[in-house]
């Protein structure tokens, strides 16, 4: 069992302060992060595995004379400190200066309601509570004689920065998460995943049925010949397209270097685009804080197809003479700041409704990207549409597709958003589904869709 808290605010103080006394010759900002994560994993239509993480890390940055000098531990007794903070003060005196590194974030209180993202019910979640989900899906898998892989996971996670100028901010969240793929032993597959902050909003049942339906539907599929087609994509596929956008152009570094889509005042995509960032709003999974203690605020990216903003960490906001929006990593480091909380507007269609006009068209239930490059293979579940109905499974596509010239062609934007998780980068969007006029296919992936 994850037990909730396991820092509490005077004990976490005292760490925090006690660390920073240690650094006397530079500037100093301590990151702690814990992790009390469980999980519970089901393959071949059993449950075979329960395991359960708790860490707690502390990460030390000093700078001098625009050196930086980093190192970070878990051991967080007396000792343990007073050797971390001297494996950074070891790093600082062999660092080459850099003029353009990551100063320290000035002391910006946060605002945030302290319980914001925390739920109990999420924290105290027992392996019997992960075993009945699980279990759930694999009822739904086994109605439809299929076999059912997944993972429910819960976790607790606790952000506190404090630094030398003052910063003194901290938030504690949960998640729930869980995901399942089915498929026939024949090449059909179908996908599901739920995520919320409160594991009482996961209905396992539902996960099971959507993609038992899915895999179900997925069988005998056929060749679809390359081109260009109309499509419909579903939540999922929407909400990887906003992760590869978040990691190629909303952030500050991305225009500055030059490597971003994001052409800030122009229209970049359709009048009905509406993407924004918001690590506060409780339809998402809020953060308050980031990395380097500054607290969050919405960001408006794309309004209206109009690029307005991108996120900025200290370093970015500070070459720019502009304050961060509450989007830093660790610094230093070379990605820069990262839209984690993604919403994109909804609009009035249902996703069956906008199957009508389509003659001939693709349907997709999610991607499998290749990060850097905009291509990619659909996954788990791509129909071939023909008069207005989806008529028949086909085999999974390659895609080579530039996003800001599909997302200037959506036809119709669905009326309901889904909260969905990426399942490696920590990304979540809150998204609907999207009928695109036209999305470049170009082959079939054969059975590299499935690795």
């Amino acid at each position: 069992m994850v037990e909730p808290r396991a820092w509490d605010p005077p004990a976490l103080e005292s760490l925090l302060t006690q660390v920073l006394s240690l650094a006397t010759d530079a500037e100093a900002e301590a990151i702690f992060a814990e992790r009390n994560a469980a999980l519970t994993r089901f393959a071949n239509s059993r449950i075979h595995q329960n395991v359960a993480e708790r860490d707690a890390t502390l990460r030390v940055r000093l700078v001098r004379d625009a050196r930086t000098g980093v190192a970070s531990t878990n051991r967080l007794d007396d000792e343990g400190l007073r050797e971390v903070v001297a494996r950074a003060s070891a790093t600082l005196a062999m660092a080459t200066p850099n003029p353009g590194g990551a100063p320290l974030a000035s002391p910006t209180p946060s605002t945030a309601d302290p319980g914001l993202g925390y739920v109990a019910a999420t924290a105290r979640a027992d392996p019997d509570l992960r075993a009945m989900g699980a279990r759930a899906v694999i009822a739904a898998g086994d109605v439809a004689k299929l076999e059912s892989s997944g993972a429910f996971s819960t976790e607790t996670a606790t952000l506190a920065v404090a630094n030398s100028r003052g910063m003194r901010n901290a938030h504690t969240v949960t998640q729930a998460k869980l995901l399942t793929v089915m498929m026939d032993g024949n090449g059909a597959s179908g996908y599901a995943q739920a995520t919320a902050p409160d594991v009482r909003a996961i209905d396992p049942t539902a996960v099971g049925e959507e993609a038992a339906d899915k895999a179900a539907r997925s069988t005998e599929a056929v060749e679809l010949e390359p081109g260009e087609y109309p499509v419909i994509l579903e939540e999922y596929a929407v909400a990887t397209i906003l992760e590869y956008l978040s990691w190629m152009g909303f952030s500050a570094l991305a225009v500055e270097e030059g490597r971003s889509f994001m052409d800030l005042g122009q229209q970049i995509m359709g009048s009905n685009v509406t993407i924004w960032d918001d690590g506060l709003d409780p339809q998402g999974l809020p953060t308050a804080i980031d990395y380097e203690g500054v607290p969050k605020r919405r960001v408006d990216l794309i309004s209206a197809g109009v690029a307005q903003a991108v996120v900025h960490d200290t370093a970015t906001a500070t070459r720019a003479g502009v304050a961060s929006t509450g989007h830093g990593l660790p610094a230093p480091n070379a990605f820069g700041p990262i839209a984690w909380n993604l919403f994109m507007a909804p609009g009035s269609s249902a996703k069956e409704v906008m199957l009508s006009g389509i003659e001939r068209g693709v349907w997709v239930t999610r991607f499998h990207a290749k990060r850097g490059i905009l291509t990619g293979m659909t996954k788990d579940g791509t129909f071939l549409i023909e008069d207005g109905r989806i008529s028949r499974p086909i085999r999974n596509l390659r895609f080579t597709q530039a996003i800001p010239e599909a997302f200037s062609a959506i036809e119709a934007i669905g009326s309901d958003t889904r909260l969905v998780a990426a399942e490696y980068s920590g990304i979540n969007a809150r998204v609907p589904a999207l009928r695109l006029a036209r999305f470049a296919f170009t082959g079939a992936t054969g059975t590299e869709a499935q690795e």
